[in-house]
């Protein structure tokens, strides 16, 4: 059929259904809405769309009451109104239909129209995934697997999701992948979780594509391929995924990966790791802060390190804590400032950062930033020496055989200094033997069975 006789056809169909509707046939002012939502053989028009699909509408049909709830989600020729697309997608629901089943699950999810209740979105979902429809199969898995409306089931999350995947659904297909590559409720599985990442890849889902992309630059489940890596990687980070971006630019810097024509290397590191930053990548942040800070690859700039630090550091980032108080301790980037450096320490150090536990008790110890305190410098040096930083061993080395903020122990403080020494601390070897002179051979010997015992411990060899 000539395209003309195409045009011809679709007026003549309008036509009808206009004349159909004007006489109150609901499944005529249905399709007649259709046609000005699409433009079919008449100048496209949601303002006419929403008036036919209204007129259906409140004639019970189903069809015309999920697309009217859908224009009022939207704000689509009417006024933008969550609790009347709530009321549409009901009546809708009700009747049966599959897709107002999903859509009024959606808005019980977000709590838009409607009070926010996951137990009640999940039994929409239901609905509508007993029905067939894919989309409502994975996102009924999905409550499943993080535990939305239910208790986490992962039998049940593998069960619809698998169903979902199975219906070319893309991100059943990603999920699937991901459960097999964490081994959730299934025995981990490198192979079949890059199965479903490679059918979800396809379709073009961005998380899928970047798990491709990071299986293949290390070798999890595949031959380490870096070319694939960088294939997969660019095509996530085209599309703003922000692990891509940062995944892709260590691909880059390695020099695994080929820089454009256009542009270095260098550049295009930071061009990736800034586009992951902004996106609020935490390692990003924390590499183009030290990237900066250190002058890496670009100029140094002090003050961006410690822009970058901090962005990291608001969202928690124990490393970017410590960074940025190490820049304000020492007035790098900013104005020197130790009371705010203590406060960045003190979030890292209470996460488990051996360094910022360090930097806190000498804070502690020299009255710097904080009231001077023996007893709390103590504790954080103790705590940094028992995740075996060096100069946290010395510094509680040095503390105990002073008695300061602690009992004077001059075996326990020599068994430390032992420890900072084996560990690498320069000025821990001085005063080993420094301490050593005052004391026995039986003393010495106690503190070399405790230096033992705790090598013994950490898996060392002892000396």
């Amino acid at each position: 059929m000539h395209r003309h006789n195409l045009s011809r056809d679709a007026r003549q169909s309008y036509l009808w259904f206009r004349r159909a509707a004007e006489q109150g046939d609901a499944y005529a002012q249905f399709n007649l809405a259709l046609m000005y939502k699409r433009g079919d053989a008449v100048r496209r028009d949601d303002g006419f769309a929403f008036y036919w699909l209204q007129r259906s509408a409140v004639q019970g049909l189903a069809f015309a009451q999920n697309h009217l709830g859908a224009m009022y989600y939207k704000g689509s020729g009417v006024a933008q109104d969550d609790g009347a697309a709530a009321h549409w997608f009901e009546r809708a629901a009700i009747q049966g239909d599959a897709s107002a089943q999903q859509n009024l699950g959606q808005l019980y999810r977000k709590g838009r129209g409607v009070a926010q209740c996951d137990a009640t979105a999940l039994g929409w979902y239901y609905k509508a995934a007993e029905q067939g429809v894919a989309s409502a199969q994975q996102l009924l898995g999905e409550c499943y697997l993080l535990g939305r409306g239910a208790s986490i089931n992962y039998p049940l999350a593998m069960a619809w999701l698998r169903k979902a995947a199975l219906l070319g659904d893309a991100q059943a297909q990603l999920q699937l992948g991901l459960m097999y590559q964490r081994g959730l409720g299934v025995p981990a599985s490198a192979r079949e979780a890059l199965c479903w990442f490679r059918q979800s890849a396809a379709q073009g889902v961005a998380a899928a594509q970047r798990e491709l992309g990071v299986a293949y630059a290390d070798g999890a489940g595949v031959r380490a391929e870096p070319l694939r890596a960088l294939a997969w990687l660019q095509r996530a980070a085209s599309q703003g995924d922000s692990s891509a971006q940062y995944r892709l630019a260590l691909l880059v810097a390695s020099g695994e990966g080929a820089a454009d024509s256009d542009e270095d290397a260098d550049a295009r590191v930071l061009s990736l790791l800034q586009r992951a930053g902004e996106q609020g990548h935490v390692d990003a942040q924390i590499r183009l802060g030290t990237m900066y800070a250190d002058g890496i690859g670009i100029g140094r700039d002090e003050a961006l390190a410690v822009r970058w630090f901090n962005r990291a550091a608001v969202q928690g980032a124990a490393s970017a804590q410590f960074h940025l108080g190490l820049m304000l301790a020492n007035g790098r980037g900013a104005v020197r400032d130790e009371q705010r450096a203590a406060i960045c320490y003190r979030l890292a150090a209470e996460q488990g950062n051996a360094d910022a536990q360090n930097n806190l008790g000498a804070l502690y110890a020299g009255g710097r930033g904080v009231e001077r305190d023996d007893g709390r410098a103590v504790h954080w040096y103790l705590a940094a020496a028992e995740r075996h930083h060096p100069l946290g061993q010395y510094n509680l080395g040095s503390m105990i055989a002073q008695g300061r903020g602690v009992a004077r122990d001059m075996v326990l403080a020599y068994m430390w200094m032992l420890l900072a020494a084996a560990n690498g601390d320069l000025h821990a070897s001085a005063a080993k033997s420094s301490i050593g002179r005052r004391l026995s051979p039986a003393q010495i010997g106690k503190a070399l069975d405790m230096f033992h015992e705790r090598q013994v411990k950490r898996g060392a060899t002892p000396r």
